[in-house]
């Protein structure tokens, strides 16, 4: 599987969105800021989550963004395709019609697709209410202003 930053930070970033979103929404900058991942590039992936209907955006002062649907029923494979990941562990892209070499499949074509369903299993298996309870109470060390160390806590 080709899981780049932008699966993983959707990913990260849905957690965040969850943990800190049930008082109401969300500003990108708060969730940018926690998880030193770029503005811009969260506004791009949120831009993929909100037409697919994994977020909704709440515009005007106190605006920000919050989860669409309830989070037994957001899978990390939901948010992974939502920002055009393909699950798939073959070079060739798995399933597209593309083959490996010219016009065959490479020896290890098929074993690379059962490894691609095998993590699609796992990942259609596990929702975001499941990775929010395992966060829960868990403290992570952020870099703060001028090189100095801040431990922030997940709300429970």
């Amino acid at each position: 599987m080709r899981l780049t930053t932008k699966g993983r930070y959707a990913v990260t970033a849905m957690v965040d969105l969850a943990l800190h979103g049930q008082d109401g929404p969300v500003a990108l900058a708060d969730i940018a800021e926690r998880q030193m991942i770029s503005l811009s590039y969260l506004e791009q992936l949120f831009g993929r989550l909100r037409r697919t209907g994994l977020v909704e955006s709440v515009r005007g002062p106190g605006g920000g963004y919050l989860l669409a649907r309830p989070m037994n029923e957001t899978t990390v494979s939901d948010i992974i395709l939502a920002v055009d990941e393909p699950i798939s562990a073959t070079q060739c892209g798995g399933n597209e019609g593309k083959m490996c070499k010219g016009n065959e499949h490479c020896l290890t074509h098929w074993l690379w697709m059962r490894l691609g369903d095998h993590i699609y299993d796992f990942l259609v298996a596990v929702t975001l209410d499941q990775l929010v309870e395992e966060n829960k109470g868990r403290t992570s060390v952020v870099e703060g202003p001028a090189g100095t160390h801040i431990k922030a806590q997940a709300r429970s």
